[in-house]
């Protein structure tokens, strides 16, 4: 399992319909997490991404160090729209590019089992949410991602690392 982890000041996600595009989901300060999931992942692999993300620590301290993970930092940033961490399913992050110039994405997971642990990365993360709200683009979906990456600070996290 793979993601890209970005601080970011503001984010938001647009689902793309037909001739229609509408804002699905938005965060204030916060974290964007994009989520690919590979063919071999497993529970165990989802639990250790899941405290990873949560346990990140890439907010500032008083000191001006990344000493603090989200719900450390949750109480001190702006609370409007409020902090809060959008996560994005993305199988192009499960992808490998080391041949050729075409992207290989037969290591993603296959779709149907890949949304079910998405929703599952999902429900987990909200479970333990503790001032910051999750929210979450659609599996399948095609969707535009706007965000304000703070800091620029930006971590790929692979739990087979």
């Amino acid at each position: 399992m793979r993601a890209v982890v970005q601080r970011v000041n503001r984010a938001s996600l647009d689902l793309v319909q037909a001739e229609s595009v509408r804002t699905h989901a938005s965060i204030g300060p916060g974290l964007v997490v994009l989520l690919g999931i590979e063919a071999g992942d497993t529970p165990d692999d989802l639990a250790w991404m899941v405290r990873k993300i949560e346990g990140l620590r890439i907010f500032e301290d008083n000191e001006g160090r990344m000493n603090l993970a989200l719900a450390d930092a949750a109480a001190n940033l702006p609370r409007a729209p409020g902090p809060g961490m959008l996560i994005v399913p993305n199988f192009t992050v499960a992808g490998r590019a080391h041949k050729g110039r075409r992207p290989d994405f037969t290591t993603a997971k296959h779709p149907d089992e890949a949304s079910a642990m998405f929703d599952e990365a999902v429900r987990t993360l909200r479970a333990g949410a503790a001032g910051y709200t999750v929210v979450s683009g659609v599996f399948g979906a095609h969707m535009h991602v706007d965000l304000v990456n703070d800091g620029p600070v930006t971590i790929w996290l692979d739990s087979e690392a």
